[in-house]
């Protein structure tokens, strides 16, 4: 359900936020890596849900590249 919410927020944004966007994921995804490495990560199914967002916006800015040309 919250993916669908999610897909649908990123379909409204332009490829500019969708880049800043991907930018700030990729950084939690390092800072959570890095937590997870350290052992001071309590949840770890959060990196799991940042790299399937990263994939998502990923997609989204593929979507809006090909039906730009």
């Amino acid at each position: 359900m919250k993916a669908k919410k999610y897909n649908e927020e990123l379909k409204t944004k332009s490829v500019s936020e969708l880049n800043e966007e991907l930018v700030s994921a990729k950084k939690e995804l390092f800072n959570l890596r890095f937590q997870n490495a350290t052992n001071q990560l309590d949840n770890t199914s959060r990196i799991k849900e940042v790299r399937k967002n990263i994939a998502r916006i990923q997609t989204e800015i593929a979507l809006k590249a090909k039906t730009a040309q």
